[in-house]
Protein backbone atom coordinates (compact mmCIF):
# COMPACT_ATOMS: atom_id res chain seq x y z
CA UNK A 1 0.00 0.00 0.00
CA UNK A 2 3.20 2.05 0.33
CA UNK A 3 4.09 1.71 -3.89
CA UNK A 4 4.75 5.17 -4.98
CA UNK A 5 1.40 6.50 -7.13
CA UNK A 6 1.06 8.94 -10.09
CA UNK A 7 -1.88 11.56 -9.54
CA UNK A 8 -3.23 14.52 -10.85
CA UNK A 9 -6.01 17.32 -9.47
CA UNK A 10 -8.98 18.38 -11.10
CA UNK A 11 -11.66 20.19 -9.19
CA UNK A 12 -10.19 20.39 -6.16
CA UNK A 13 -9.87 16.22 -6.75
CA UNK A 14 -7.21 13.62 -6.57
CA UNK A 15 -7.32 11.30 -8.98
CA UNK A 16 -4.85 7.98 -8.95
CA UNK A 17 -3.54 7.49 -12.85
CA UNK A 18 -2.74 3.66 -12.25
CA UNK A 19 -6.21 2.99 -11.18
CA UNK A 20 -7.68 5.04 -13.98
CA UNK A 21 -5.61 3.05 -16.53
CA UNK A 22 -6.21 -0.26 -15.38
CA UNK A 23 -9.78 0.32 -15.07
CA UNK A 24 -9.96 1.06 -17.97
CA UNK A 25 -7.97 -1.58 -19.45
CA UNK A 26 -10.10 -3.73 -17.55
CA UNK A 27 -13.33 -2.14 -19.37
CA UNK A 28 -11.88 -2.79 -22.25
CA UNK A 29 -11.36 -6.74 -21.87
CA UNK A 30 -14.31 -7.19 -20.75
CA UNK A 31 -16.19 -5.25 -23.78
CA UNK A 32 -13.26 -6.97 -26.50
CA UNK A 33 -13.94 -10.71 -24.69
CA UNK A 34 -17.83 -10.25 -25.56
CA UNK A 35 -17.44 -8.64 -28.70
CA UNK A 36 -15.50 -11.62 -29.87
CA UNK A 37 -17.60 -14.29 -28.49
CA UNK A 38 -21.03 -12.46 -29.33
CA UNK A 39 -19.77 -12.32 -33.28
CA UNK A 40 -21.34 -14.55 -35.80
CA UNK A 41 -24.21 -16.35 -33.07
CA UNK A 42 -25.68 -19.29 -34.04
CA UNK A 43 -29.09 -21.27 -33.09
CA UNK A 44 -26.80 -24.19 -31.87
CA UNK A 45 -23.87 -22.30 -30.26
CA UNK A 46 -20.23 -23.72 -30.68
CA UNK A 47 -17.19 -22.45 -29.69
CA UNK A 48 -16.43 -18.83 -27.85
CA UNK A 49 -20.33 -18.45 -28.30
CA UNK A 50 -21.20 -21.59 -26.14
CA UNK A 51 -18.60 -19.81 -23.42
CA UNK A 52 -20.33 -16.55 -23.84
CA UNK A 53 -23.69 -18.50 -23.09
CA UNK A 54 -22.27 -20.46 -19.86
CA UNK A 55 -20.79 -17.23 -18.85
CA UNK A 56 -24.52 -15.56 -18.95
CA UNK A 57 -25.88 -18.83 -17.24
CA UNK A 58 -24.25 -18.93 -14.41
CA UNK A 59 -24.48 -15.00 -13.50
CA UNK A 60 -28.29 -15.89 -13.91
CA UNK A 61 -28.37 -18.85 -11.95
CA UNK A 62 -26.51 -16.51 -8.94
CA UNK A 63 -29.47 -13.76 -9.61
CA UNK A 64 -32.07 -16.49 -9.79
CA UNK A 65 -31.04 -17.86 -5.94
CA UNK A 66 -31.73 -14.45 -4.37
CA UNK A 67 -34.36 -12.53 -6.46
CA UNK A 68 -37.97 -14.05 -7.05
CA UNK A 69 -39.57 -14.18 -10.73
CA UNK A 70 -39.60 -11.76 -13.01
CA UNK A 71 -37.93 -8.92 -10.53
CA UNK A 72 -34.69 -11.70 -11.66
CA UNK A 73 -34.52 -10.54 -15.62
CA UNK A 74 -33.70 -7.26 -14.42
CA UNK A 75 -30.71 -7.67 -13.16
CA UNK A 76 -29.14 -10.37 -15.20
CA UNK A 77 -27.07 -7.87 -17.39
CA UNK A 78 -25.74 -6.48 -14.42
CA UNK A 79 -24.69 -9.20 -12.55
CA UNK A 80 -23.21 -10.49 -16.14
CA UNK A 81 -20.88 -7.19 -16.77
CA UNK A 82 -20.27 -6.99 -12.93
CA UNK A 83 -18.86 -10.28 -12.51
CA UNK A 84 -16.93 -10.29 -16.08
CA UNK A 85 -15.13 -6.83 -14.69
CA UNK A 86 -14.37 -8.10 -11.37
CA UNK A 87 -12.95 -11.63 -12.54
CA UNK A 88 -10.80 -9.86 -15.63
CA UNK A 89 -9.74 -7.32 -13.04
CA UNK A 90 -8.52 -9.63 -10.41
CA UNK A 91 -6.82 -11.60 -12.98
CA UNK A 92 -4.86 -8.50 -14.91
CA UNK A 93 -2.24 -8.27 -12.23
CA UNK A 94 -1.09 -11.88 -11.74
CA UNK A 95 -0.85 -12.59 -15.96
CA UNK A 96 0.75 -9.10 -16.56
CA UNK A 97 2.08 -5.46 -14.75
CA UNK A 98 3.43 -2.55 -16.56
CA UNK A 99 5.25 -0.14 -14.37
CA UNK A 100 7.20 2.77 -15.33
CA UNK A 101 9.26 4.44 -12.72
CA UNK A 102 8.54 2.52 -10.05
CA UNK A 103 4.50 3.35 -10.69
CA UNK A 104 2.26 0.88 -11.60
CA UNK A 105 0.13 2.00 -14.37
CA UNK A 106 -1.81 -1.59 -14.99
CA UNK A 107 -2.16 -4.10 -12.70
CA UNK A 108 -5.13 -5.37 -10.93
CA UNK A 109 -7.53 -2.80 -10.22
CA UNK A 110 -9.27 -4.79 -7.58
CA UNK A 111 -6.01 -4.96 -5.84
CA UNK A 112 -6.54 -0.90 -4.63
CA UNK A 113 -8.45 -0.34 -1.41
CA UNK A 114 -10.23 2.72 -3.18
CA UNK A 115 -11.47 0.18 -6.67
CA UNK A 116 -12.94 -2.25 -4.39
CA UNK A 117 -14.86 0.05 -2.28
CA UNK A 118 -15.76 1.86 -5.17
CA UNK A 119 -17.31 -1.19 -6.77
CA UNK A 120 -19.03 -1.87 -3.46
CA UNK A 121 -20.39 1.67 -2.80
CA UNK A 122 -21.96 1.11 -6.37
CA UNK A 123 -23.22 -2.30 -5.67
CA UNK A 124 -24.92 -1.49 -2.15
CA UNK A 125 -26.05 2.36 -4.01
CA UNK A 126 -28.27 0.18 -6.47
CA UNK A 127 -29.60 -1.73 -4.05
CA UNK A 128 -30.74 0.74 -1.95
CA UNK A 129 -32.71 2.58 -5.30
CA UNK A 130 -34.02 -0.86 -6.33
CA UNK A 131 -35.59 -0.55 -2.68
CA UNK A 132 -36.94 2.52 -3.17
CA UNK A 133 -38.11 1.95 -6.64
CA UNK A 134 -40.11 -0.83 -5.31
CA UNK A 135 -41.41 0.26 -2.03
CA UNK A 136 -41.05 3.53 -2.28
CA UNK A 137 -39.03 5.83 0.80
CA UNK A 138 -41.43 5.24 3.28
CA UNK A 139 -41.80 1.64 3.29
CA UNK A 140 -37.65 1.45 1.51
CA UNK A 141 -36.70 2.74 5.21
CA UNK A 142 -39.22 1.20 7.78
CA UNK A 143 -37.94 -2.33 6.22
CA UNK A 144 -34.64 -1.90 6.32
CA UNK A 145 -33.95 0.38 9.43
CA UNK A 146 -36.93 0.16 11.10
CA UNK A 147 -36.64 -3.94 11.73
CA UNK A 148 -37.41 -5.87 13.88
CA UNK A 149 -38.08 -2.50 16.15
CA UNK A 150 -37.57 0.95 15.72
CA UNK A 151 -34.88 0.93 18.83
CA UNK A 152 -33.28 -1.06 16.10
CA UNK A 153 -32.27 1.74 14.10
CA UNK A 154 -28.54 2.42 15.03
CA UNK A 155 -27.42 -1.18 14.85
CA UNK A 156 -29.31 -0.99 11.09
CA UNK A 157 -27.74 1.70 10.13
CA UNK A 158 -23.87 0.36 11.46
CA UNK A 159 -24.83 -3.04 9.37
CA UNK A 160 -25.39 -1.05 6.37
CA UNK A 161 -21.56 0.57 6.89
CA UNK A 162 -20.56 -2.92 7.90
CA UNK A 163 -21.59 -4.68 4.40
CA UNK A 164 -20.08 -1.51 2.33
CA UNK A 165 -16.54 -2.23 4.36
CA UNK A 166 -16.43 -6.07 3.96
CA UNK A 167 -17.77 -6.32 1.06
CA UNK A 168 -15.29 -4.23 -0.49
CA UNK A 169 -12.30 -4.72 2.07
CA UNK A 170 -13.06 -8.66 1.95
CA UNK A 171 -12.27 -8.37 -2.03
CA UNK A 172 -9.03 -6.28 -1.91
CA UNK A 173 -7.64 -8.17 0.92
CA UNK A 174 -7.55 -11.17 -0.97
CA UNK A 175 -6.44 -9.93 -4.70
CA UNK A 176 -3.48 -7.67 -2.66
CA UNK A 177 -2.43 -10.80 -0.66
CA UNK A 178 -2.32 -12.70 -3.67
CA UNK A 179 -0.04 -10.22 -5.61
CA UNK A 180 2.19 -9.33 -2.70
CA UNK A 181 3.39 -12.82 -2.13
CA UNK A 182 4.15 -13.37 -5.76
CA UNK A 183 5.93 -9.92 -5.88
CA UNK A 184 8.07 -11.75 -2.92
CA UNK A 185 8.81 -14.22 -4.22
CA UNK A 186 10.08 -12.87 -7.29
CA UNK A 187 11.90 -10.63 -5.32
CA UNK A 188 13.78 -13.41 -3.38
CA UNK A 189 14.88 -15.08 -7.17
CA UNK A 190 16.36 -11.87 -7.90
CA UNK A 191 18.12 -11.39 -5.11
CA UNK A 192 19.66 -14.74 -4.48
CA UNK A 193 20.27 -15.43 -8.38
CA UNK A 194 20.57 -18.89 -10.10
CA UNK A 195 20.52 -20.83 -6.09
CA UNK A 196 16.79 -19.47 -5.14
CA UNK A 197 15.41 -19.08 -8.78
CA UNK A 198 14.20 -22.94 -9.32
CA UNK A 199 12.43 -23.08 -6.04
CA UNK A 200 10.97 -20.21 -5.96
CA UNK A 201 9.82 -19.74 -9.60
CA UNK A 202 7.81 -23.09 -8.62
CA UNK A 203 6.35 -21.50 -5.85
CA UNK A 204 5.30 -18.58 -7.62
CA UNK A 205 3.83 -20.77 -10.29
CA UNK A 206 1.45 -22.72 -7.34
CA UNK A 207 0.74 -19.43 -5.70
CA UNK A 208 -0.16 -17.87 -9.17
CA UNK A 209 -2.81 -20.56 -9.97
CA UNK A 210 -3.76 -20.68 -6.56
CA UNK A 211 -4.73 -16.72 -6.86
CA UNK A 212 -6.08 -17.53 -10.18
CA UNK A 213 -8.84 -19.78 -8.28
CA UNK A 214 -9.24 -16.82 -5.79
CA UNK A 215 -9.67 -14.41 -7.75
CA UNK A 216 -12.52 -16.20 -9.41
CA UNK A 217 -14.06 -16.90 -5.98
CA UNK A 218 -13.97 -13.67 -4.98
CA UNK A 219 -15.98 -12.41 -8.29
CA UNK A 220 -19.09 -15.14 -7.76
CA UNK A 221 -18.83 -14.13 -3.97
CA UNK A 222 -18.89 -10.39 -4.61
CA UNK A 223 -21.38 -10.80 -7.45
CA UNK A 224 -23.48 -13.39 -4.99
CA UNK A 225 -23.41 -10.86 -1.95
CA UNK A 226 -24.47 -7.91 -4.13
CA UNK A 227 -27.82 -9.74 -5.04
CA UNK A 228 -28.82 -11.06 -1.91
CA UNK A 229 -28.62 -7.36 -0.59
CA UNK A 230 -30.55 -6.37 -3.53
CA UNK A 231 -33.06 -9.29 -2.39
CA UNK A 232 -33.28 -7.79 0.88
CA UNK A 233 -34.07 -4.15 -0.03
CA UNK A 234 -36.95 -5.34 -2.73
CA UNK A 235 -38.12 -8.88 -0.69
CA UNK A 236 -37.80 -7.67 2.63
CA UNK A 237 -38.58 -10.19 5.16
CA UNK A 238 -42.35 -9.95 6.79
Amino acid sequence: MNDPISTFKLFGLTFNIGNMVSVTVAAVFVFLFVFICSRKLQVIPSGKQNLLEMIVDFTNGIVNTSVEGAKAKVYGLFAFVLFLFIFISNQMGLLFQIDYNGVAYVKSPTSDPIVALTLAAITLAWAHFAGVSKLGFKGYFSSTYLKPFKLWLPLNVFEELANFLTLGLRLYGNIFAGELLLGLLSGVALKYGIVAYVPTMLGALLWEAFSIFIGSVQAFVFVTLTFVYISQKIQPEE
